[in-house]
């Protein structure tokens, strides 16, 4: 069986999403996979209740408690590899990763990302598009690599940018677009594995 895990940091709506996909596309059966666990670095994670609410093992690794970025990232690789991943999602993660921790799960470690990457790498997404006067925003899933937001593109959504958008609306309609893709993403990889 092929091991997902997911990291988050919040509400986990990507979670939620990549959660039902496997439900209703059964990726035990079509993909030969399953989601394993479930790790927040914050311990009031809202997504952490919804995981457990569909029967996935959950984990906290609260960075806080570390003092440097090395000891979070070792801890919280030594809680995924119990789990011996296939793959490993970021979904809200809001942790940058160090290098030796993407390296360790090269080629299997992924992230969304709310841009057509590489435009607008990092925070504030959807109010630097509208500051550039983009006509479209979107998303992106990628494999992720020591460069922040950067890496292989597996999927990317088109969204329009609307007169009159503001960051909020526009993110709205980009998050729709994300939960659509990411899933979507992920089961591709799992078939190539």
């Amino acid at each position: 069986m092929k091991n997902i895990v997911i990291l988050i940091s919040g509400g986990g709506s990507n979670m939620a999403a990549i959660v039902r996909a496997a439900q209703r596309d059964n990726w035990r059966k079509a993909c030969g996979a399953q989601i394993a666990a479930v790790i927040s670095n914050r311990p009031d994670a809202g997504g952490l209740a919804l995981a457990r609410e569909h029967g996935i093992a959950t984990d906290v690794v609260d960075h806080k408690r570390f003092d440097t970025r090395d000891a979070f990232d070792a801890e919280l690789a030594r809680v995924i590899d119990v789990r011996q991943p296939a793959l490993v999602v970021l979904a809200g993660f809001m942790r940058i990763l160090t290098p030796g921790f993407v390296a360790r799960y090269r080629g299997r470690l992924l992230n969304i990302h709310p841009s057509l990457l590489p435009a607008f790498p990092g925070l504030h997404t959807h109010q630097r598009a509208l500051d550039a006067g983009c006509r479209f925003g979107g998303a992106t899933v990628h494999q992720v690599t020591a460069e922040l937001d950067y890496g292989p593109i597996l999927e990317q959504a088109i969204v329009p940018i609307l007169p009159g958008d503001t960051a909020q609306a526009l993110a709205a309609r980009v998050l729709t677009q994300e939960h659509l893709i990411y899933p979507r993403a992920i089961a591709q990889l799992l078939r190539a594995l």
